[in-house]
């Protein structure tokens, strides 16, 4: 089955005064249609820009260097911008933007913003009826649909997010894109925001990419996981196989970085920090902070290879060198 997205060697680079910035570099993945994966890494690593790159909404200075995004097999690397923002940008793929106070117009009600997304893509839709959408859309995430003349300063942190869900599902998106969507948010609300996209997911049907530092976050919702490290993919494959049985140094160490209720208490953490990724190191770009390096890490860059169906790890621990 040909899979909704298919994400082929795609390179995306910042060019600065300071040097070139590798934020993605030479990354493939896939999404099922239906299918929710987890895009996990520090802060840093290159999951927002990747999110950003599918779109093509890469800010200056950034672009799209090199590699495929394919959308039911047509590239959208290679689409014209009109075309693009017509019939795939919101209307097919969407995105919940991390940090819901930056993503919404502080002088405009919420429903004219949504209403707005509405009209853009379908000129026949009168403003009456937008908003009326408008008004579903927010009782389908759970705020009075009355709420369509406040403005944003008038919501709290959790309804300002959900607000920016409904945005995103304002077209019926085939494919969403949440950007830490419970960022800056607490825990109860945090519970709240997960179980909705998770009841949104079954009832529509809809992919995700959902992109998070948190696994634990990831583990509730994500069939498969990819776990990025310094702008390439360390690991991926579907989520109980990583989170029982993961393969590379980095995605074990993260796990074990997690407190568990039950079973060993004691936290282990990853010594050294992240690399420059305007100069990252040579070979493997987790060596100077993997326990298991060895010569052929810091000289090579390890291949990525499918260790059990539909798992695949680069590392060279499981490489024929």
């Amino acid at each position: 089955m040909e899979p909704l997205l298919k994400v082929e060697g795609l390179r995306v680079y910042y060019y600065s005064l300071r040097g070139i910035v590798k934020a993605v570099d030479n990354i493939s993945f896939h999404v099922n249609k239906g299918e929710t994966l987890g895009l996990a890494g520090e802060s840093g690593c290159g999951k927002s820009t990747l999110g950003f790159a599918i779109l093509r909404l890469v800010p200056s200075p950034g672009r799209i260097v090199s590699g495929k995004i394919l959308f039911e097999g047509v590239d959208l690397v290679t689409m014209p911008e009109d075309k693009l923002r017509k019939e795939y940008r919101w209307k097919r793929i969407s995105m919940v933007f991390q940090g819901a106070m930056n993503a919404l117009n502080p002088v405009r009600t919420i429903g004219d913003q949504i209403a707005e997304a509405i009209m853009v893509h379908e000129p026949h839709v009168t403003k009456e009826e937008a908003l009326k959408r408008a008004e579903e859309l927010l009782a389908m995430v759970g705020i009075d649909p009355k709420r369509v003349k406040s403005y944003p300063h008038e919501l709290s942190g959790g309804m300002k997010q959900r607000v920016v869900i409904a945005m995103a599902l304002a077209l019926n998106p085939d494919l969403v894109i949440a950007d830490e969507p419970t960022t800056a948010l607490d825990v109860v609300v945090q519970a709240q925001i997960m179980n909705l996209l998770k009841r949104l997911k079954k009832e529509k049907g809809m992919s995700m990419i959902l992109i998070s530092h948190d696994l634990a976050l990831i583990a509730e919702i994500a069939d498969r996981v990819a776990v990025m490290y310094a702008g390439k993919i360390a690991e991926q494959g579907p989520s109980d196989i990583i989170y029982q049985n993961p393969q590379h140094p980095y995605t074990q160490l993260l796990l074990r970085s997690i407190p568990k209720l039950k079973g060993a208490k004691e936290l282990v953490w990853i010594p050294g920090q992240p690399p420059d990724l305007r100069t990252p190191p040579p070979g493997c770009r987790f060596h100077p902070r993997c326990p298991y390096a060895m010569d052929v890490c810091r000289r090579d860059e390890p291949p990525m290879i499918e260790i059990e169906p539909d798992h695949y790890v680069a590392c060279w621990l499981y490489a024929k060198r």
